[in-house]
């Protein structure tokens, strides 16, 4: 199947299940719309571009079967090294610490003491009681995001001196900071459960379903590090560029304020920002208990899709050149 075939395929498709998204699919299956028309217009259409893609993966798996196959047996060989990276990564963060490992429970204990005596105490945030649950449910998830990205913007500068010698594929290192960072992402999730406990929280069945955010998640960080990996080896302004643009998401990701304080206009705007429906998918698991609609999970794996194929194709383009800019 040629490329010009796929387009069209993809075309058609996003057209027909736009179409049915917007006016078939009911709100008891779809979930929360936002109340605005030109809001729900660009979900619907962004729904339709998400199953689209979904779509044109599997088309790919099925019709180009030897290009998939010949990837995995690639990553499969160097599987090893894969491990190697990844434990290299953790040994190197705690090096030479007395506690160890028992600062990725203890720093966001710690942060989270912190943030809760100004936003609660001085600011006085009201978001529905359990303020540290609220807070944390939300650091942890912005902190894995800002540190497993931050981490594989450098993976390829960074290992130059082993790509100049060897082959090795070039997306094995951004990789290798995300699944590193992966680790970090469960001793904070047992930090949040003891807060959970400590407080008194509700602890509701369906804590058991936090993988579906963290898989969605980790997808959609995947994509953002091959992008930023393959950028930073032209462009080294974007280390300094990159500081800006977490800044700037932090503060409109509602972490330590609820999201109901902003205005209309800027609630809407802020659907945009991919890490406020990461953190809400989160939310309504551990701390109220609901399982999101179907609206929320094709969002969360539209923004993870739509990253992870774009620094795929980024890296994949981009990697030949790699040699002559390290």
């Amino acid at each position: 199947m040629t490329k010009k075939r796929f387009i069209h395929i993809a075309f058609l498709l996003t057209i027909m299940l736009t179409v049915v998204f917007w006016f078939y699919l009911p709100m008891e299956v779809a979930g929360h719309r936002p109340g605005n028309f030109f809001m729900q217009l660009f979900f619907a259409g962004f729904i339709g571009v998400t199953t689209a893609m979904l779509i044109i993966a599997i088309l790919i798996v099925i019709f180009k079967r030897n290009f998939v196959r010949g990837q995995i047996l690639t990553l499969a060989r160097f599987r090893h090294l894969l491990f190697l990276l990844i434990k290299r990564d953790f040994v190197t963060r705690y090096r030479r610490s007395v506690l160890g490992v028992l600062w990725s429970v203890l720093n966001p204990l710690l942060t989270m003491l912190v943030l809760t005596m100004v936003f609660e105490q001085i600011f006085r945030f009201d978001v529905g009681g359990f303020f540290p649950v609220y807070l944390l449910s939300g650091q942890i998830i912005f902190n894995y995001f800002s540190e497993s990205t931050n981490q594989a913007m450098g993976s390829i500068i960074g290992s130059g001196a082993t790509l100049k010698k060897v082959y090795v594929p070039k997306y094995i290192f951004p990789l290798s900071r995300i699944l590193s960072s992966v680790v970090n992402l469960g001793f904070s999730f047992v930090a949040f459960l003891f807060v959970i406990i400590v407080t008194g929280a509700p602890i509701h069945w369906t804590l058991i379903l936090v993988p579906i955010p963290f898989l969605y998640l980790v997808i959609f960080c995947l994509g953002v590090g091959m992008l930023l990996s393959a950028l930073t080896v032209f462009f080294r302004d974007i280390t300094y560029l990159y500081g800006v643009i977490l800044t700037t998401l932090s503060f409109l990701t509602p972490i330590f304020y609820p999201a109901n304080l902003l205005p209309a206009r800027v609630f809407h705007l802020i659907h945009l920002n991919p890490m406020f429906h990461y953190v809400t998918y989160f939310r309504e698991l551990t701390r109220y208990g609901t399982i999101p609609g179907l609206w929320e999970n094709i969002i969360c794996l539209g923004f993870a899709f739509a990253a992870f194929f774009l620094g795929l194709y980024v890296k994949m383009s981009q990697q030949d050149k790699y040699l002559l800019y390290i």
